[in-house]
């Protein structure tokens, strides 16, 4: 498994910004943005990948892994 597996990526339409937002909470802050889907998640993708190398080459601790929490089962309760 890949070390950027452990972190959750979240694609999400922005009425606001009329764009799709990804973001890594947890790991980074800000993130990307962009008109498709697809092409939003495989950059975040990408920023995690460099976010975590970054950590390394500077002998960082990384922030505790935010996947397998079982978001989409919590979040159905709040919808």
């Amino acid at each position: 498994m890949k070390e950027s597996a452990r972190y959750a990526k979240i694609v999400e339409w922005s009425e606001e910004d009329q764009c799709y937002i990804g973001s890594a909470p947890g790991l980074l802050y800000g993130g990307c943005h962009g008109e498709q889907e697809q092409e939003v998640f495989e950059h975040l993708c990408r920023i995690v990948e460099e976010t975590i190398a970054l950590y390394h080459e500077t002998d960082r601790e990384l922030p505790p892994p935010t996947a397998n929490r079982d978001y989409v089962n919590k979040m159905q309760h709040v919808a």
